[in-house]
């Protein structure tokens, strides 16, 4: 049967035309679900494993226990307890140490995030599938309105996100609540409802206590998500542009900078030329953040004036160089201190990816270059002072050190005397210089 009540619960036919579109699967597939215990995630949870098993793939479902109630222990093990009666692997993932006094909500759900791809990537698992839903995208697109979002923002959330080791997927994102709750019940599921989701302290919780006084004034969620989706189509065209532009203007070091060539984004619409220039800032700057709208309209104007003498924005430099900009990381910016294991890797300053070989001695700490590092590197030898790279690019490269001092820079092919070179440093960084495109999800044709 293809067609679905609208009302009912959602057959497997229509569950996996949605995975289907997202396409990008495995002929085996391992996909982890991220579980919280209420209807939407069981829902999926129980819709994934049923897709999975008829193409003879598995899923692991993955419980976080954030501990911010007494009693949330106890309701990650009576979740557990359900997966494994449905035959599904789980694991519980706790949120350990001390907990912020503000922001507790985005603290949560940037720990909830980083545990659940964490251990995708530990499980070598690369589709993370995630429960939200056509109620989840309406709020979010009114929380976003409320903080003066452009149109990135009001795009809401996407059905596919492609960035580090794991792929997140929202196959249900144009299904309203309801449908995963009539889901549950049709596969006899109990669940368990959050009091935070009914929290007047949230701004979600706020929202859902006015939904019918919203709905009344035409702000529900069927016509939310439609902005959300018109908005998502501009976004998607907006980012191919930028994309191309990029293409153009750009040049990617593997020391983690930037040559751009401005006269491309100076010529292109204004639009696609601040895009084009925040994500190179965002890429290289090693920021959980994009600069602000503002700034970067600021620095646009001062590039295309004649006297652009250089800007630090976004934790990056942005210099003139004949012709062109470089754009590195600000030394001041690069703090960082991380302690690596032989056989291990660590995720540095969000922009590279450390690794030393196993058999290779001692612990070191990945630290960055900085000054007396570079004058090390130099006075180790008379050809070193010809490296061809930028004077910030130098300061701020991943460079070992152990008890001895400066051990070794792996971009620089430099180690100390009896210390193997025995490190690689890969550039990583976690905002992409041009990504996939924003892919826009309809009620009524599914997933573009």
């Amino acid at each position: 049967m293809n067609v679905s009540d609208p009302a009912g619960p959602i057959s497997a036919d229509e569950f996996a035309a949605r995975m289907d579109r997202l396409g990008g699967f495995e002929a085996k597939p391992r996909v982890a679900v991220g579980v919280s215990g209420g209807a939407d995630s069981l829902g999926l949870a129980l819709l994934v494993q049923r897709w999975a098993a008829e193409r003879a793939g598995d899923v692991l479902a993955l419980v976080v226990d954030h501990g911010l109630r007494a009693e949330s222990a106890a309701e990650a093990a009576r979740v557990g307890g359900w997966l494994q009666a449905r035959g599904i692997a789980h694991a519980v993932l706790r949120w350990d140490g001390e907990k912020p006094p503000t922001g507790i909500q985005e603290a949560a759900r940037a720990a909830r995030h980083r545990l659940l791809a964490e251990r995708c990537r530990e499980e070598g698992i690369l589709h993370l599938a995630l429960a939200h839903h056509r109620d989840d995208q309406a709020e979010t697109v009114l929380l976003r309105f409320a903080r003066g979002s452009g149109v990135d923002g009001l795009a809401a959330m996407a059905p596919v996100r492609a960035g580090g080791a794991v792929r997140v997927i929202r196959p249900l994102l144009d299904l309203p609540h309801g449908r995963l709750v009539v889901t549950c019940r049709a596969f006899g599921q109990e669940w368990i409802e959050d009091p935070s989701n009914r929290n007047p302290r949230f701004a979600r919780a706020r929202l859902r206590a006015a939904e019918e006084a919203l709905a009344a004034e035409g702000l529900d969620a069927p016509r939310l998500a439609d902005l959300a989706r018109r908005a998502a189509r501009a976004r998607n065209a907006l980012e191919a542009g930028t994309a191309s532009l990029l293409a153009e203007a750009v040049e990617v070091h593997p020391e983690g900078w930037l040559r751009l060539d401005p006269k491309p984004l100076l010529e292109a619409p204004e639009e696609l030329g601040l895009r084009a220039l925040a994500r190179c800032i965002a890429a290289t700057g090693g920021a959980a953040y994009p600069p602000k709208d503002e700034a970067v309209e600021r620095l646009f104007a001062e590039i295309a004036g004649e006297r652009f003498r250089g800007r630090t924005l976004g934790g990056c430099r942005i210099l003139p160089r004949k012709g062109h900009l470089v754009i590195a990381r600000e030394p001041v910016g690069v703090t960082e201190r991380l302690s690596l294991t032989p056989g291990g890797e660590v995720w540095w300053d969000r922009r590279f990816a450390v690794r030393l070989a196993a058999g290779a001695g001692g612990a070191v700490s990945v630290a960055t270059l900085g000054r007396e590092g570079w004058q090390m590197v130099r006075s180790a030898g008379p050809d070193s002072g010809r490296i061809g790279l930028p004077e910030p690019v130098r300061e701020t490269l991943p460079a070992l050190w152990d008890g001895n001092g400066l051990a070794a820079v792996p971009h620089l092919g430099f180690s100390r005397p009896g210390f193997p070179l025995s490190a690689v440093a890969l550039h990583a960084p976690g905002v992409v210089l041009a990504g996939p495109a924003f892919q826009v999800v309809s009620d009524r044709v599914g997933i573009i």
